[in-house]
């Protein structure tokens, strides 16, 4: 039987709002259920006395939630830690200690290490040394069979961590950070590292753990930065995910590689590590590293899918394959317009089209090069039908159906034309019967399928098809055998008998300033934050 996974949360600087933190986990309990702990990173106290920590400390409130907090990292704080080996300061409020492994009875093997960097001798109580990172290294790596930890816990971010990566947003990583957590992180392989302080939610995009071709495929780590409790900026400061321990999983399923897996940003730490040195700055790479965040409170879950443990000849048919030139679409590529994207999940992200038929004319897009539905992994599909139900509630809510589309023919990377259509102009059978009359006039044969029916079993990986989805789940196909006209879906919808815009079925016709693009992606953005099951916790 398959080993359940653990639900865990991670929470940024606390600074003393306890009831905020844990109203909120009671909130996400009631709504989710339970989950096993509760970790967290940064200030845990305020720097000053608040009358909400005595009612926890004697029993007038108690946490909902097991959970555990790393020390303090300045002079204020210190006297909440008594004992740095760990202890319990209220009932179901545990501190950690300075550094060390907690492994639980699941398997499950959390490091930790308190405090902030320091050089100086003596080392203050709220700080940790070089020989503190390296007495904790030697603790776990001299193990026989070590493949790296399930999580690491600190309260600095590691430097250089956006090398490679994501924008950091404000958070300039060449400069913040500490270069003794970016040796630690990169000694220990975590899957999870979770760190605060920054007042800044970061999600940096996975890196791997190996370097590839020389050596063995390992499992790809998860760099998370969280914000403070109850910030007024709304910034992301609980993070809910599931594991199950590393020691209860498969190697094959362990080191899946993540299709927007980037270089590992301490990749250049290894020999400086051994000999104590300074970490340098790894030197950037080409542009298809590069991905970018909104500015905007963008939440979500991640899940390891794709193949990277083969040869580079051996069959890898999880992992999307890499763009032949710049992709317009891939959302690590420097070529996207990040100004129109308006959402990102986990596998997919959401864009306003390019010179759309309305102005919330929307693409469903996997994050991951691959060119059609067909070829999608499961994670993937998953993930696209969630924003599928999302948006028809959204739009719904607006009055409005939608239509879905696809095109398999002359692209490079799978497009989900998600077009608005106002209930006022049409019913869906007036839809329906647009796009079998349009396409009989131009001798296109196409066909209505099953409605529970899964487009894999109809169309093979590389087959060009066209293939439409009505808001009542009705779905019309046609196998393209030869030549396809590129704007039939948009001139079907831009008819007079649905939205009644023909001078938009060519959407290099209906372009629009840049402003104004970012004006309509600002606008898509707040409307659709209610519905956005991306910043559920």
């Amino acid at each position: 039987m398959a080993q359940q996974p653990l639900r865990l949360l991670a929470c940024g600087d606390v600074e003393g709002k306890f009831d905020v933190l844990f109203n909120r986990v009671r909130t996400i309990q009631k709504k989710s259920g339970n989950f096993d702990l509760l970790l967290c990173v940064g200030n845990f106290f305020g720097s000053t006395q608040d009358a909400e920590w005595e009612d926890y400390k004697t029993g007038n409130k108690k946490a909902p939630i097991q959970t555990y907090v790393l020390g303090a990292n300045n002079q204020e704080t210190v006297q909440y830690f008594q004992d740095a080996d760990g202890c319990e300061l209220a009932e179901n409020i545990t501190y950690l200690g300075r550094k060390g492994v907690f492994t639980g009875s699941s398997g499950l093997q959390i490091a930790y290490l308190s405090g902030t960097e320091s050089l100086d001798e003596p080392v203050p109580s709220y700080s940790f040394s070089p020989t503190d990172v390296s007495s904790l290294r030697t603790m776990l790596c001299s193990a026989s069979q070590f493949k790296g930890v399930d999580i690491l816990l600190t309260s600095p971010w590691p430097k250089y961590v956006g090398s490679f990566g994501n924008s950091s947003g404000g958070v300039d990583t060449k400069k913040c950070g500490s270069a003794l957590v970016s040796r630690l992180a990169a000694s220990l392989k975590p899957r999870y590292h979770f760190a605060a302080l920054e007042k800044s939610y970061y999600e940096r995009l996975p890196y791997r753990n190996h370097v590839v071709l020389q050596e063995s495929a390992q499992h790809a780590t998860r760099f998370i930065a969280l914000a403070n409790v109850g910030n007024l900026e709304k910034k992301k400061y609980l993070y809910a995910f599931s594991i199950v321990p590393m020691k209860l999983m498969a190697v094959a399923e362990l080191v899946k590689q993540p299709p927007d897996v980037t270089e590992n940003p301490y990749r250049e730490s290894g020999k400086e590590a051994a000999g104590g040195k300074q970490i340098p700055a790894p030197q950037e790479e080409s542009a298809c590293q590069f991905f970018f965040d909104l500015n905007e409170k963008q939440g979500r879950k991640r899940s390891s899918t794709g193949k990277d443990n083969k040869p580079p000849q051996a069959k890898q048919p999880r992992r999307p394959p890499q763009p032949p030139g710049p992709c317009w679409f891939c959302l690590a590529s420097p070529e996207v317009e990040k100004h129109l994207v308006v959402n990102i999940g986990t596998h997919c992200y959401l864009a306003l089209a390019k010179g759309g038929l309305c102005d919330d004319h929307v693409l469903i897009l996997p994050i991951g090069h691959y060119q059609s539905v067909v070829e999608l992994s499961a994670e993937v599909v998953e993930e696209v039908e969630k924003y599928k139900a999302t948006l028809k509630r959204f739009f719904k809510s607006r009055g409005k159906r939608c239509v879905l589309f696809e095109r398999n023919y002359r692209s490079h990377h799978l497009q989900l034309q998600v077009i608005p259509v106002p209930l006022s102009c049409c019913v869906t059978d007036d839809i329906k019967d647009a796009f079998i009359t349009q396409a009989q006039e131009q001798q296109i044969e196409l066909l209505e399928i099953p409605e529970h029916s899964d487009i894999k079993q109809i169309a093979q990986p590389g087959a060009a098809y066209f293939y439409v989805e009505l808001d009542t789940g009705e779905k019309l196909f046609h196998r393209i055998k030869k030549n396809f006209p590129l704007q039939f879906g948009r001139e079907v919808l831009a008819s007079e008998a649905i939205l009644n815009v023909p001078d938009k079925a060519d959407w290099r016709q209906c372009q629009i300033s840049k402003e104004e693009e970012e004006t309509l992606a600002r606008r898509f953005r707040k409307d659709f934050e209610p519905f956005d099951f991306t910043l559920d916790d």
